[in-house]
């Protein structure tokens, strides 16, 4: 059992370190040739139960994974690191199937890559992540308090019911964008752009698993606020007790 529980919030910039859990050593090379190159200290697994021994032992910023692997497949690795840590992960698939992009998003990944795809692309999306990241981390202090919730961006904690809930960065990013600006309704290109970034490469899907997601989380925990779908437009976060 993993008892690994990484701070993305203590990631330093000149010690950046990434996993690939890749079973397709041409694809790993290349990959870490890239990363090394950029700044990042990389270590590889070429299956999935070494690629959750790794994690523990490496502890690293950003997980790459595939979703193909032996001996344990990149879901069941997701499954494993998501007990226990909210570090970033890309996940890599040969399938361009929206189902296996949303099994991916719904089970914590932070964003998804099709095989065949070009390396730049994948950085582009790795700095997207760890822009995001320490952009997070290095700000003011970002803690909002509402009736059984806090949303505690400096130390990416979410408490419910006075319980720390484990939910991804996205996550968390998401519902502190939401609820900054409480009753104000964001159109799902709105939360692309603001939470994602310009530089996501994804479709508006992707924001609707996450709500579902935080959905679950947060389902009856209070009659004071609501995470609301607003038909044909987007999502807020709306204060039922008048404020």
């Amino acid at each position: 059992m993993l008892q690994y529980a990484h701070d993305i919030s203590e990631v330093n910039e000149l010690t950046k370190k990434a996993l690939i859990i890749e079973d397709d050593s041409n694809i790993t090379e290349l990959l870490r040739l890239y990363l090394e190159k950029d700044g990042f200290t990389v270590a590889m697994a070429g299956n999935g139960a070494a690629g959750v021994s790794e994690f523990e032992s490496f502890e690293p910023d950003i997980v790459l994974l595939d979703i193909m692997l032996p001996v344990m497949d990149g879901w069941g690795v997701c499954r494993e690191i998501r007990a226990v840590s909210n570090v970033p992960i890309i996940m890599l698939t040969a399938k361009g199937e929206t189902l296996d992009k949303v099994m991916g998003l719904e089970m914590g990944a932070d964003d998804y890559l099709v095989k065949p795809f070009e390396v730049g692309e994948l950085i582009a999306r790795v700095h997207a992540v760890m822009r995001r990241i320490d952009t997070a981390g290095s700000s003011d202090s970002k803690r909002l308090v509402f009736d059984n919730l806090v949303i505690d961006m400096d130390s990416f904690e979410l408490l419910v019911c006075d319980k720390r809930v484990e939910a991804p960065p996205k996550e968390m990013e998401l519902l502190f964008h939401l609820a900054s600006s409480p009753n104000r309704v964001y159109t799902r290109n709105q939360l692309l752009d603001e939470v994602w970034g310009f530089d996501y490469f994804g479709d508006s899907r992707t924001v609707d698993v996450h709500i579902k997601r935080l959905r679950e989380k947060l389902e009856n925990v209070s009659d004071k606020w609501s995470l609301k779908t607003v038909w044909g437009v987007g999502y807020k976060f709306e204060m039922l007790d008048g404020r």
